[in-house]
C-alpha cells in the first residue's frame, strides 16, 4: 500500500525553504528525502550561491541522500519538498527511482513567485528542431560507439 506521506517530513522541507530565504543563502526551496521515516538527505536551493543553475532544493537533497546511502537509487525513498518539482527535478526524481513525492506549493505559486517553469513544460512537449535553444545532432555514428561499448560492457552497472 503506497504511503499518504507524513506531514512533519513537509514542514521541515518547508522550514529549510523558509530558512534558506530569510538566512539570505538562496532561494524558496527546501526537499528532504526519507526512507523508512527517516531523512536520509536534505538540499535547500543554492543556485546563485553556487553559481550551479542544477543546484535546486531537491537536487542537493537527492545528490545528499545518494551520497550518504551510498547508491544511485533511491528505491525505498520518498522525496518532501516545499513546492512542486520543476521539470528538472521532476526527471532527477524519476532517475533516481523515488517511491514517491510530496510537495507544498504547486507550480502555479511558483510561478506567482517568478519561478515559471511553464516555458519549460513547452518546449519539452516539442521536438528538437523547433525548440527556442537550438539541437543540432552530429556525428551520431562516432557517438555510438561508446553506447555500443556499453552494451557489450560485462562491468556496466545498469541504472
Amino acid at each position: 500500500m503506497a504511503s499518504r506521506g507524513n506531514p512533519e517530513f513537509l514542514r521541515r522541507a518547508i522550514a529549510l525553504a523558509t530558512g534558506n530565504v530569510t538566512s539570505g543563502r538562496g532561494g524558496p526551496f527546501g526537499a528532504v528525502i526519507v526512507r523508512a521515516e527517516q531523512i536520509v538527505g536534505e538540499g535547500v536551493n543554492t543556485v546563485t550561491a553556487s553559481n550551479d543553475p542544477t543546484a535546486h532544493g531537491e537536487m542537493n537533497a537527492i545528490r545528499a541522500a545518494a551520497k550518504a546511502l551510498g547508491t544511485f537509487r533511491l528505491t525505498g525513498c520518498e522525496l518532501y519538498t516545499s513546492c512542486e518539482p520543476c521539470p528538472m527535478c521532476l526527471a532527477a526524481a524519476y532517475w533516481a527511482r523515488l517511491d514517491a513525492i510530496y510537495y507544498g506549493a504547486c507550480a502555479a505559486d511558483a510561478a506567482r513567485a517568478g519561478f515559471d517553469d511553464a516555458f519549460l513544460y513547452s518546449e519539452l512537449r516539442t521536438g528538437p528542431a523547433v525548440r527556442t535553444l537550438p539541437a543540432t545532432q552530429m556525428l551520431r555514428d562516432e557517438a555510438w560507439v561508446s553506447l555500443a561499448q556499453w552494451i557489450a560492457s560485462p562491468s556496466k552497472i545498469d541504472y
